[in-house]
């Protein structure tokens, strides 16, 4: 059994599960103290352990943690992004029932354990990708609403897309648990402008409907921060000149004649693209797709050469490309540059790609979770 802890200050508590290289803590911040974290990846613990110390950390496949490895006291947020690749529309859509995101009834199995000894977390945030709402024909999303509304949870879900905060486009979806003692006053449903997830809550039976509420509009942009703001301007590797021309080679004829429109105009861009694989006349095409909008498209875990993000630039009339940078990732994550990444350009990568964007936990810490505990703490000393 974890030993006690006597709070005093921070004002909230929280475990942190497939917790990575911390960026819900990042996102968190000074205000909540964590309880416990865990994940089994070595790498990401080292990364954890460099920027937060060990004090909090349990390295471990969470399948093996018992109710004896959490803390004795009753957190007020559990947090979890289990693993995506069974739930995203880029992958096999296994769905809850295949291995990696079947680990989130390992995460389940934990936050009954702390029901079953009178230590609920006061809320319960779950955060993955956007598809989940429809895997498996929606019945993932139901069965997660399902077994918060079984363990004494008022639910919500929404999207929130990380352009709001920083310069890439990721958007996410969180499903959150709050104790219904201290759940917001359900709204109506016109205050969630997320079609996917109104269309996910209207296909939900009635019975979980009942303890439904709607959180407040999405939230609006808060920054204005451009993708080329966040770009190194030294040390970085460009690529060969016909590194480039093999990558432009590979656009659609109607993207690269935009590219040329730009260089015939002696405009200056930064763009970011992917290698992707399009299908044309029944075959598999190789496709190399930048956007020029100022933001970069979602970060991936770099399995292969395709996954990595590259920086087009187009100034003076010429175009150079290159790879994405790990602390640019880490940049587009909200992730400060104290932030210490691994080494490894593989594994920074990983570490920014698997994580979930800090400043988008910072705006629900605010918005959600701490104006509920507030609530409930004024309510309970009034």
């Amino acid at each position: 059994m974890r030993d006690n802890i006597t709070l005093t200050k921070p004002d909230f508590t929280f475990l942190e599960f497939f917790a990575g290289g911390g960026m819900a803590r990042v996102g968190l911040g000074d205000s909540w103290r964590c309880l416990l974290a865990n994940d089994v990846d070595p790498k990401k613990c080292a990364a954890y352990r460099e920027n937060f110390g060990d004090g909090d950390l349990t390295e471990t496949d969470i399948s093996r943690l018992t109710l004896d490895d959490l803390p004795e006291i009753r957190a007020d947020l559990m947090w979890g992004s289990f693993p995506c690749q069974d739930l995203s529309l880029a992958g096999m859509r296994g769905g809850m029932n295949a291995k990696r995101s079947g680990l989130f009834f390992e995460f389940w199995r934990l936050a009954e354990a702390l029901r079953g000894a009178d230590r609920a977390p006061k809320i319960i945030a779950i955060e993955n990708v956007t598809g989940l709402l429809t895997s498996n024909g929606g019945a993932d999303f139901q069965t997660i609403v399902s077994l918060l509304a079984q363990a004494g949870y008022a639910t919500s879900a929404t999207i929130i897309d990380a352009r709001s905060f920083v310069p890439q486009s990721r958007p996410r979806l969180f499903i959150i648990g709050i104790d219904q003692d201290i759940a917001p006053t359900a709204r109506d449903a016109s205050s969630n402008s997320c079609s996917s997830v109104l269309a996910a809550h209207a296909a939900l039976p009635e019975g979980l409907k009942k303890d439904w509420f709607w959180l407040a509009p999405q939230a609006s942009r808060q920054s204005n921060a451009r993708l080329q703001d966040i770009l190194e301007t030294d040390s970085v590797v460009w690529h060969s000149e016909q590194k480039t021309r093999d990558l432009l080679n590979m656009m659609a004829p109607a993207q690269r004649e935009r590219v040329n429109a730009i260089i015939r105009n002696n405009v200056n861009r930064i763009g970011a693209g992917f290698r992707r694989t399009r299908i044309k006349n029944g075959a598999s095409v190789q496709r190399f797709e930048v956007r020029f909008d100022g933001v970069a498209g979602c970060l991936r875990t770099p399995a292969g050469g395709s996954s990595r993000q590259i920086i087009v630039a187009i100034e003076n009339g010429a175009v150079r490309t290159r790879l994405l940078t790990p602390r640019e990732a880490a940049r587009l994550m909200g992730l400060r540059d104290d932030y210490i990444l691994p080494e490894s350009t593989t594994a920074a990568l990983k570490l920014c790609g698997d994580g979930v964007c800090a400043p988008v936990v910072q705006w629900l810490g605010k918005n959600v979770f701490a104006s509920a505990l507030n609530i409930a703490a004024k309510a309970k000393a009034a």
